[in-house]
C-alpha cells in the first residue's frame, strides 16, 4: 500500500473532483503504479482533513475513469495505463480498459479473459464465401445497405431457432452482432432515464452502453438457477423499469439456466407491468438445453438475439434478432443511429455461412473441442468448487479463502494469464461479494497450450496469496 497524499493547495471546484485528478496525475507519472493499492478512504480522509464521503466520491471517479479497480474488503488499486512506466518498453497505446479488463494485453499473455469462438480453421471458409461475394456483389460492396435481402431474414430465423419452434421471418432483423443487437432494442423500447433490469452478475458492456445512452440499471437478485421472479417482481413494483436483459441459458458468467417454471413466472410478471424482455442466447443456442425460450413463451414481448461469436467466428460480427410483432422497423430505425447502418458484406457473409451449413459445420467443431477443454477442466480443479457445462467455453470458480477475485486475478496476470475478476461482471455498484473469478479457456488452435494455461491457474490457486509474487 502507498503513503501518497493528494495535494489541495492548488485547483477548484469540488474537493472529490481535485482528489480524482490529483490521482489520475500521479498515476499517468508513474508515481502511482500499476498494481498499487490507494490508501484506505478512513485512513486518507483523516490525513488530509476531509469527510469519507469526499473520499469515496472521488475514488468512485477513479473507478468510472478505468484508473482504478476495487472490491469490498480488499480495497482500491491502481490499474495499467498506457503511461504505465513500471513498463517503459510498452507500447503506450496498448493498453486500454473496458471495465476491469484488459483490451490489448501485454506481449506475452495468455488470454483466458475470452470465449470467442475457437480456432477451427475457419478463418479458410470465410475467405472462400467472402471472395465468391466479392465476386457477384461488387456493386452492393461500394454501397450503402438499404434493403433487407430474403435470405439475410431466413439465415436469422433458422439461427434463432431452437427445437422445434421458429420466429417469423418478417420479425427479423440482421444485427453487427449480439451487443449491437441489444442496444438497438434498448434505444427502441426505452429513453433517457427509463430503467434497465439486469442480474447482479451479468454481461456487463450492455449496462454500460446503456449508461451512455442515458438508461439507468437496477439490479435483480438471482441464485444458482437464474433471476428470482420474487426479486423481479419487488423490482418492477418499485422501479418500473421498461426492459430486462436476461441471458436465459448459459448465463454469462455464472452458467445458470432458468427452469421453465421460473420463465413462465417471469413473462407473468413482465406482461403485468408491462416490461419487456431481452433474451441473449447466445450460448444457450449452443446448450441446446431443450428448455423452450422466453420469446416462445411470450412472442409479443420478447426480443431474442443470437450471433456467430461464441460458436463460429468473432471476427465476423455476425448477428440476428427476432422482435415482437409490429417492433421489428422501430429496432430497424434505431439501429441504424446507434451503428449506423448494417455493411452488405457482413450480413451476406453471415447469411451465406447458415445457409449453406457451414456455420453449423464449423460450430460443431467448435463445441467438440470445447468439450475436450472442458473435459481437462473437470480434472484439473477437482477438489474446488465450480461450475461449467461441456458445451461453454468458460468456467466460474469459486475462490477458496483466503483469496479474494481481485487479488486472485492479478496473481494469475503475474504468472502470465489473463482472466476476468467478478467486477468485470458487475453491470452496476452492488454491496454482493461473490469471491468468483470467470476463466476461459477458447483461445488458441492448441489444445496442449490452453491446457497448460490452466495448470498455471491450478498452481496459483493453491498458493497462498502472500506466497504469490514469486509464482513464475
Amino acid at each position: 500500500m502507498t503513503n501518497w497524499l493528494p495535494s489541495l493547495q492548488t485547483g477548484s471546484g469540488p474537493l472529490y473532483v481535485r482528489i480524482a485528478d490529483e490521482a489520475e496525475m500521479a498515476i499517468k507519472a508513474g508515481q502511482l503504479a500499476h498494481g498499487v493499492k490507494l490508501p484506505p478512504q478512513r485512513d486518507l480522509a483523516y490525513d488530509i482533513g476531509v469527510t469519507i464521503g469526499t473520499i469515496s466520491r472521488a475514488y468512485a471517479l477513479l473507478r468510472e475513469r478505468g484508473l482504478v479497480t476495487g472490491e469490498v474488503g480488499r480495497g482500491t488499486y491502481v490499474q495499467a495505463t498506457g503511461s504505465d512506466t513500471d513498463h517503459p518498453s510498452r507500447d503506450p497505446i496498448s493498453i486500454t480498459y473496458g471495465g476491469t479488463r484488459t483490451i490489448a494485453p501485454p506481449p506475452g499473455k495468455l488470454r483466458f479473459d475470452t470465449t470467442a469462438a475457437i480456432d477451427v480453421g475457419q478463418a479458410e471458409t470465410v475467405g472462400q464465401i467472402m471472395a465468391e461475394i466479392a465476386k457477384a456483389h461488387p456493386g452492393e460492396i461500394s454501397s450503402y445497405t438499404r434493403t433487407l435481402s430474403p435470405d439475410w431474414l431466413e439465415a436469422g430465423r433458422r439461427w434463432l431457432s431452437a427445437g422445434n419452434w421458429m420466429p417469423d421471418a418478417e420479425q427479423i432483423l440482421p444485427q453487427l452482432g449480439v451487443h449491437a443487437g441489444v442496444n438497438a432494442v434498448v434505444a427502441a423500447v426505452s429513453g433517457a432515464g427509463d430503467r434497465i433490469v439486469c442480474e447482479h452478475l451479468t454481461y456487463s458492456q450492455i449496462a454500460r452502453s446503456a449508461t451512455l445512452m442515458g438508461r439507468q440499471i437496477t439490479l435483480v437478485d438471482s441464485d444458482d438457477d437464474g433471476i428470482l421472479p420474487a426479486d423481479f417482481e419487488r423490482v418492477c413494483a418499485r422501479e418500473h423499469p421498461k426492459a430486462a436483459f436476461i441471458m436465459s441459458s448459459g448465463q454469462n458468467p455464472t452458467l445458470s439456466c432458468l427452469p421453465l417454471q421460473r420463465r413462465k413466472d417471469i413473462i407473468d410478471i413482465a406482461r403485468r407491468y408491462n416490461v419487456w424482455l431481452i433474451e441473449d442466447y447466445l450460448y444457450g443456442g449452443m446448450i441446446a438445453d431443450g428448455i423452450p425460450l422466453l420469446a416462445e413463451l411470450a412472442p409479443d414481448r420478447t426480443f431474442l438475439l443470437n450471433g456467430l461469436s461464441k460458436s463460429v467466428a468473432a471476427g465476423v460480427r455476425g448477428g440476428w434478432v427476432a422482435c415482437p410483432p409490429h417492433m421489428s422497423q422501430r429496432v430497424r430505425v434505431t439501429q441504424k443511429m446507434v451503428t449506423g447502418g448494417l455493411p452488405f458484406l457482413l450480413a451476406e457473409l453471415s447469411a451465406r455461412l447458415v445457409l449453406s451449413g457451414a456455420a453449423n459445420d464449423i460450430r460443431d467443431a467448435v463445441i467438440s473441442e470445447i468439450g475436450a477443454r472442458e473435459k481437462q477442466v473437470r480434472q484439473l480443479f477437482a477438489g474446488h468448487a465450480f461450475r461449467s457445462r461441456p458445451r461453454l467455453p468458460f468456467l466460474w470458480l469459486k475462490l477458496a479463502e483466503p483469496w479474494l477475485s481481485g487479488t486472485f486475478k492479478q496473481a494469475v496476470l503475474d504468472a502470465d494469464v489473463l482472466i476476468d475478476d467478478e467486477d468485470e461482471f458487475k453491470p452496476a455498484r452492488s454491496a454482493k461479494v461473490f469471491h468468483h473469478v470467470r476463466i476461459g479457456f477458447s483461445e488458441g488452435r492448441d489444445r496442449a497450450i490452453a491446457i497448460e494455461g490452466l495448470k498455471t491457474v491450478r498452481r496459483v490457486l493453491d498458493q497462498s496469496p502472500v506466497g504469490t509474487s514469486a509464482i513464475v
